[in-house]
């Protein structure tokens, strides 16, 4: 097993924000949050990874990122000057699961990940395009027309 150690994300802004996400516990699962100060931990990023054993000998692999989105304050208080906290308004989950067959090689699961995570990104009728995850410009994936990508961002189902 490796030691967890900081997670960098950068967001899909105009101008995008890099987000530290921490090791908070690696018990029963290991799980890292966001740093964002401010924030309550209720309203931080969210990242847990799992492993199951499934029937064949293999292993189900879960990876499971929670963005929380903050309510924003509509007015300044009470006339007593009392202003409400924060409050999570609702929560993004992203989950992204692999069944590896216990026959499989660590080369057929790098295969695999390599080409859903390029599907994810992007993936066009042209070779080499996309979006890359954390050198593309701002608003890459929120503007992108590209099939997978436009099905998850503008809940559009390619036909």
């Amino acid at each position: 097993m490796s030691t967890m150690t900081n997670i960098l994300v950068k967001d899909d802004a105009a101008a995008p924000t890099e987000f530290t996400l921490i090791p908070v516990t690696d018990t029963p699962n290991p799980v890292w949050r966001g740093t964002v100060a401010n924030v309550p931990l209720a309203g931080q990023i969210r990242l847990t990874v799992s492993e199951d054993p499934i029937k064949n000998g293999g292993v189900k692999i879960t990876a499971k990122l929670e963005v929380p989105t903050m309510e924003t304050l509509g007015a300044s208080g009470t006339s007593a000057g009392y202003v409400a906290p924060p409050k999570v308004a609702y929560v993004t989950p992203f989950i992204f699961t692999m069944f590896a067959d216990g026959r499989s090689t660590s080369q057929d699961r790098a295969n695999g990940l390599k080409m859903i995570i390029g599907i994810l990104q992007g993936a066009s009728s042209t070779s080499g395009t996309g979006t890359l995850a954390n050198t593309s410009a701002g608003s890459a994936f929120v503007n992108s027309v590209l099939p997978i990508t436009n099905a998850f961002v503008a809940a559009v189902k390619p036909n």
